[in-house]
């Protein structure tokens, strides 16, 4: 039932959020293949959602390492990132607070410390967590080899 948590006048509803970012990681991929087009998508559920994420999310990671090696049609890897995937991350956001007033609070996580593998950026990520309780610079446990 998150998916439709109702937060207000105005706010968008997690389902409405998880589609807006769908629409920003498939806008990245088209500005990686040299377009300038806004398509959003409505009406998905939110397993369809998640999954139409992680594969524009795909396809842009396979863009932009491909560009590496013959050279970029499109915008720059900068443009890409300070605009759709900037934006899908002030939305990811918004998600995890509107996670924690439906009462089911997202624990927190050192992302800089956390087990990031060049190309893994779907589902299948590591089970490994590295959870603080709000102080990313006190020392932590050592986390196991890569």
């Amino acid at each position: 039932g998150f998916e439709n948590f109702d937060a207000g006048a105005g706010v968008r509803t997690p389902l409405a959020l998880l589609g807006h970012i769908g629409d920003l990681m498939e806008w990245g991929e088209r500005m990686a293949n040299g377009e300038h087009s806004w398509s959003p998508v409505t009406g998905l559920s939110w397993d369809a959602q998640r999954d139409r994420i992680f594969g524009a999310l795909a396809r842009l990671d396979a863009r932009l390492d491909a560009r590496l090696e013959s050279g970029p049609p499109g915008k720059s890897a900068e443009s890409i990132f300070s605009g759709p995937i900037a934006d899908a991350l002030t939305h990811t956001g918004q998600l995890s607070m509107l996670r924690r007033m439906a009462g089911s609070p997202v624990r927190a996580e050192s992302y800089a410390r956390a087990r990031i593998t060049l190309g893994r950026v779907g589902m299948d990520q590591s089970s490994d967590r590295v959870e603080f309780d709000g102080d990313a610079s006190a020392p932590q446990p050592p986390s196991a080899p890569r």
